[in-house]
């Protein structure tokens, strides 16, 4: 696979509609099966992080009002990754804060995330659910750290796709599989997805 950008964000709720906004971000950098190169950062952006999302992550009030401003960060992590394809687990909910935050600061790209939770659902809809801790488990991989952390769920996504890199070519016979293909296998209907990928080797 060409290199991509797995990205991971922390935030106060579940929409930049509704108030909510980010408070860390994670970008790790994945070339030829492998992790390459890291970002990760708390970032402040003036608000209050209710307690049951202080629970959930470990990020409190405290580690905010010490964190660098988001927009700082948000240009930092928008240069990282420049043009890189993006991937997320449950990327829908990842797109809306990062093309928020980038708004924020005048910058756009175009965000056209391929998203390992759609993408498990089609190559592994056995799985108990296709929630990232239920899919590690599931596909044995290994832990990267707390759970609801941007970086150690970055870590933990991008060894999911890799996992489902490799399971679609041993199963299909496909040489590769690329950014633009799990974009593809993303949308697909479940019993659609056999016939295409047979039809691709």
């Amino acid at each position: 696979m060409e290199t991509v950008a797995v990205i991971d964000f922390e935030t106060t709720g579940l929409s930049p509609d509704q108030g909510s906004r980010a408070t860390e971000i994670a970008a790790v950098l994945v070339r030829n099966g492998k992790v390459v190169d890291r970002y990760q950062s708390l970032m402040n952006a003036g608000v209050h992080i209710p307690p049951f999302i202080e629970e959930l992550t470990g990020i409190t009030n405290g580690m905010i009002r010490k964190a660098p401003a988001a927009a700082e960060v948000m240009r930092e992590v928008s240069d990282f990754v420049g043009d890189t394809p993006l991937v997320a687990h449950n990327a829908a909910f990842d797109r809306k804060f990062w093309e928020a935050e980038l708004k924020r600061i005048q910058r756009k790209r175009r965000a056209e995330f391929a998203c390992s939770m759609l993408v498990a659902r089609r190559v592994f809809p056995q799985a108990p659910s296709h929630k990232l801790g239920t899919l590690v488990k599931f596909t044995d991989l290994p832990v990267a750290g707390r759970y609801h952390r941007a970086l150690a769920d970055a870590e933990m996504t991008a060894s999911l796709v890799l996992r489902l890199e490799e399971e679609l070519c041993r199963r299909y016979g496909l040489s590769e599989v690329t950014h633009e293909l799990l974009r593809k296998i993303q949308v697909l209907q479940k019993q659609q997805v056999g016939k295409y990928l047979e039809r691709l080797s």
